[in-house]
């Protein structure tokens, strides 16, 4: 039986990959900070009886800021294969909260990786890249263009990059950078824009909110569905020989047309209710972000399903869904 290891698995991707993995046969180990409230709603799914003889999904207390525990819970679960997702990953929050983004995201990831190497073990290591590292730079992005972060998470990202990359060519580690473009779902955070957008969709058409608030809508991003992703970063890992890989749908849309089809999809008109709010804008701004993925295309036999308009819809008719079962006090799930 193959054994996975995966920080960051309550967010939106570690809890996609982790019920791929176990799809595919596989014991999967995951990081879960230590919290006085349950932060593990997104895997409620998947959920397994500590008491079960026979599971296969495990979370075990960390953090990222602990080198030494990340070595000892290497050292006794022993995975072939570790899925670094974890991270202070919104954007804005960067701006406010530098220092600490800098810290888990980036020196997290040296941290992990020097686990990996003091304790010996052979696995194979994949590093959660972000599109936000190629900021200024022009679109369409691919792995040969060139870096420059407009933000403190852009930055930390970056950091983490060339360091697994180091850690490859120094070492010999089987290490490899996933770029991943925005990819969302309805499990996304409610503070991510994409997110916030369809869930005040489904609050006004329930008459429950009147205004949505958001900041710069000319920005453009190339959106894709977030269970297509964490099956490219399973097909890294999979891989003769490691590389690294853009993942995109290709597509350009700006937060103004993803606004629209989210409204429509409603029957609502956006204009009547959006809102501008200046403290939604970063300091510095990304203009566009697009991918090239035609490495994945080509080497990995991956290419996306989902674009921007199904997956707003899809997104507003979980979020209607999910305020239906809250208002009638159903138990919600997080589905899709």
């Amino acid at each position: 039986m193959k054994v996975a290891l995966i920080t960051g698995i309550t967010g939106q991707d570690g809890s996609y990959l982790a019920e791929l993995l176990l799809g595919k046969g596989y014991e999967v180990h995951g990081i879960v900070r230590r919290s006085s409230s349950f932060n593990t709603e997104r895997l409620d799914g998947i959920y397994q009886d500590p008491h079960d003889a026979q599971r296969r999904l495990f979370l075990h207390h960390g953090d990222l800021h602990d080198g030494a525990a990340l070595a000892s819970l290497l050292t006794r679960t022993q995975p072939g294969e570790v899925y670094h997702l974890g991270a202070q990953s919104h954007v804005r929050v960067s701006f406010d909260q530098p220092s600490y983004t800098g810290d888990v995201t980036g020196l997290g990831t040296i941290r992990l990786l020097e686990a990996i190497r003091s304790t010996g073990l052979e696995t194979r290591f994949y590093q959660a890249s972000s599109s936000e590292m190629f900021g200024a730079a022009p679109p369409p992005q691919s792995e040969q263009t060139p870096f420059h972060p407009r933000s403190p998470y852009g930055a930390a990202k970056l950091y983490a990059y060339w360091v697994t990359r180091n850690y490859r060519e120094a070492y010999g580690m089987f290490a490899v950078n996933g770029i991943l473009f925005n990819h969302e779902s309805p499990r996304r955070g409610e503070t991510f824009v994409t997110r916030k957008v369809t869930r005040a969709v489904a609050r006004i058409r329930a008459g429950l909110q009147d205004h949505l608030y958001l900041g710069n809508l000319d920005a453009v991003r190339d959106w894709g569905y977030a269970p297509e992703y964490v099956d490219a970063m399973w097909r890294m890992l999979q891989v003769d020989e490691p590389a690294d890989y853009v993942v995109a749908t290709g597509t350009a849309h700006t937060v103004r047309d993803f606004v629209r089809l989210a409204f429509s999809h409603a029957g609502l008109d956006w204009e009547r209710h959006v809102r501008h709010d200046p403290r939604y804008e970063r300091p510095s701004e990304v203009d566009a972000l697009v991918g090239d993925a035609g490495r994945a295309r080509s080497r990995l036999d991956w290419k996306p399903a989902v674009l921007t308009p199904e997956l707003a819809a899809l997104m507003v008719d979980a979020d209607i869904r999910r305020l239906e079962d809250e208002l009638a006090g159903r138990l919600v799930r997080i589905d899709r």
